[in-house]
């Protein structure tokens, strides 16, 4: 019994990280006119590089650099944004928009084809949300790679508090299959399109 499980576990990661690499050699050459664009408009809005690198806090709590479209002014406290007291003073004119319909998230195709990060997975942390990343570790969450989109993203995100995140993350791990994560990333696709409980 535990043979089959180590073996299924095994095909399923194999499955997980051929699916990953596949769609994001797939995506980064179709959104490539997109980035540009893009990057055009964040350069307009504001002073500051296009990119922003966040350290994140990756699979076994390694920190990595996760690129984003800058969507803040470059002056903005390092903190996550739903901590911040007035976010949308700190937001630039092209920011909200890139946030809403999270298109600021392209150039995480990247990580994902580096292997840093999964498609569908727990969002990454930042480096200081030290209580997220406690509970995440104390539960085991800790050894999933982050990913662009998750069970959490699609059942809250920015609404929910970090013991809810933890307890969809939970949930994720305990359900983990392709076709679980299949279904996260269709419901993926209807929250973007909804914008569904994005509030920043």
């Amino acid at each position: 019994c535990n043979f089959i499980h180590a073996y299924a576990s095994y095909i399923y990661i194999l499955m997980k990280r051929l699916f990953d690499i596949a769609l994001g050699l797939l995506l980064l050459p179709i959104s490539l006119g997109l980035m540009i664009i893009i990057a055009g408009l964040v350069r307009l809005s504001s002073k500051g590089p296009i990119i922003h690198w966040s350290d994140r806090v990756g699979k076994r709590n390694i920190i990595f650099k996760m690129p984003k479209f800058r969507t803040m002014h470059s002056e903005s406290p390092n903190i996550a944004s739903n901590l911040l007291k007035n976010p949308e003073d700190y937001v630039t004119s092209i920011g909200s928009f890139l946030r809403k319909s999270s298109l600021d998230e392209i150039p995480q195709i990247i990580s994902v084809i580096t292997g840093d990060m999964s498609i569908v997975g727990p969002r990454p942390a930042l480096f200081n949300q030290y209580d997220l990343i406690k509970l995440r570790t104390e539960n085991g969450i800790d050894q999933l790679a982050p990913g662009v989109t998750g069970w959490a993203q699609v059942n809250g995100r920015d609404e929910l508090t970090t013991v809810e995140k933890v307890a969809f993350d939970i949930e994720y791990l305990n359900r983990m299959s392709f076709f679980f994560d299949l279904m996260v990333l269709w419901k993926s696709l209807s929250v973007l399109i909804t914008r569904k409980n994005i509030s920043h």
